[in-house]
């Protein structure tokens, strides 16, 4: 028989982890593992008792401190009924943490005497440009899902007729099956779960209870939202099987990156060119909103670079709390060409300010000529970095 692997590794935690820790790495393997996630998969039921055994040991801090001193022996001398970690059959580890899986979304007690199982989820994406998810908006989506045959009520049945009690197993949808000292309960190979079976299928659904079906649904979208989160639909899923409770439908959002305004969290940043006078004398400019539009006073000696801040004009949050801000990136601009009267502003600042800078460079053409006609070039040009 295979060694048992060390509660720590199951729980993948090291062991020195706190209480919390530890629960919080089981809450997400429970629900990794969780039999009504994994339909059918016996390696999953392993590991989900697995990982309940672990954590009845880890989470109880006197087994924790016989486990930690004597290992496996430690604890499996207290252990009730002779189990592993005093689980019997996985139907054990239901009583002992179903209200925890309750709290998770996940049904207990898998299987049990046909229980109908719960249908799986389904995912469809909204795309959003930058002002729909700052204003909030609808959005319509198609869904392609199944749903309760309208022949057979789900049933799987031909009318007139209808499931029968599955000899196998005896209705429980579950078989144990004993490996050495540990009973294994497993997943009934004839009804495969439902506990019962179908003698005379439904002719419309094959048996299977579902048909397929397209559906348009509004999903209203919530000022502030972000690109990545999702929100969830209750009850929009697949059609769970034998009459079982729908699954959700979740929506994830996209937000389109927007040409003027780059977010970060609540906060938007936006990149504006002043020119330099602008900059240097000071000057009241237009700043752009999702909506709208605000001025912006710019102090006299404002830096290339510098920020400035507008309180409120950045992002909502869905959740009501507090609107995110707007910071301005001031940027000043290089005019590219100059006209005349232009050029001989600047060349008298540059002799103001004392600076050197160059003088006309002589153009492609002209080099071209001078070098054919073996001019000079010295007609008082410098052209030291025309290249």
């Amino acid at each position: 028989m295979a060694s048992k692997r060390d509660y720590y590794e199951v729980l993948s935690v090291t062991k020195t982890a706190t209480s919390e820790e530890i629960k919080k790495s089981y809450k997400k393997l429970v629900i990794k593992y969780h039999p009504d996630k994994n339909p059918g998969d016996e390696e999953a039921i392993v590991m989900f008792k697995e990982c309940a055994e672990a954590y009845e040991v880890l989470s109880d801090p006197n087994k924790r401190s016989r486990y930690d001193q004597f290992g496996h022996a430690g604890v499996n001398a207290g252990a009730r009924g002779g189990g592993a970690g005093g689980f019997q059959d996985i139907s054990d580890v239901f009583d002992a943490f179903g209200d925890l899986f309750e709290g998770f979304g996940l049904g207990g007690r898998p299987g049990r005497r046909g229980g109908a199982a719960r249908g799986p989820d389904l995912q469809v994406s909204v795309t959003l440009d930058l002002r729909e998810a700052a204003t909030g908006c609808k959005k319509e989506v198609t869904v392609h899902r199944h749903k309760a045959c309208g022949t057979c009520s789900g049933s799987g049945a031909k009318p007139g007729s209808k499931p029968e009690v599955c000899e196998y197993c005896g209705g429980h949808g579950q078989v144990v099956q004993a490996q050495g000292f540990f009973r294994v309960q497993t997943t009934c190979p004839a009804c495969r779960g439902s506990g019962k079976v179908i003698r005379s299928k439904c002719e419309d659904c094959q048996g299977s209870g579902l048909q397929g079906e397209l559906v348009k649904r509004v999903v209203t979208i919530p000022a502030g939202i972000d690109h990545g989160q999702s929100l969830c639909l209750r009850g929009e899923g697949e059609a769970g099987p034998n009459g079982g409770p729908s699954g959700d439908l979740y929506i994830e959002v996209r937000v389109n990156e927007h040409s003027i305004f780059h977010r970060e969290g609540p906060h938007l940043l936006c990149r504006v060119p002043i020119s330099y006078s602008q900059a240097a004398l000071g000057a009241t400019i237009e700043i752009p909103l999702l909506i709208g539009k605000e001025e912006l006073k710019i102090p006299a000696g404002t830096q290339p670079g510098e920020m400035f801040r507008i309180r409120g004009k950045g992002m909502p949050d869905p959740r009501g709390r507090d609107v995110g801000d707007l910071h301005v990136e001031i940027q000043v601009m290089v005019p590219k060409k100059l006209g005349d009267d232009h050029e001989q502003l600047l060349r008298k600042l540059a002799e103001f300010e004392k600076v050197d800078v160059h003088p006309h460079q002589k153009s492609w053409l002209k080099k071209i000529k001078d070098f054919v006609t073996g001019g000079s070039g010295d007609d008082g040009e410098d052209d030291d970095d025309e290249k």
